[in-house]
């Protein structure tokens, strides 16, 4: 699964601010983006929290709700202060 989601956050398109390869220029190496909340902010986040069970169990989540077959980015299905709160803790 972990697989999946790197590969599907690195090939959302080659638009304007990505670089040769799609990957979006403001992400710093080592971090991917994810869209949290009803308002879909957008939060990078390092590729560590890929390990820690909290995260995973949000993208199992993420996975049930929304699947990762899609073009609108990595959405985390939580709200937004309570993402913060998680990111917090992992850091």
């Amino acid at each position: 699964m972990l697989k999946q989601i790197l590969k599907r956050c690195s090939s959302l398109g080659k638009k304007q601010g990505y670089d040769m390869e799609g990957l979006p220029l403001d992400v710093p190496k080592g971090h991917f983006v994810v869209y949290v909340g009803e308002n879909r902010s957008r939060h990078i986040v390092p590729i560590s929290f890929l390990t820690r069970p909290e995260f995973q169990s949000l993208l199992r989540r993420a996975e049930e709700e929304f699947g990762f077959d899609h073009d609108m980015g990595l959405t985390l299905p939580c709200e937004e202060v309570v993402f913060e709160s998680l990111t917090s803790m992992l850091r």
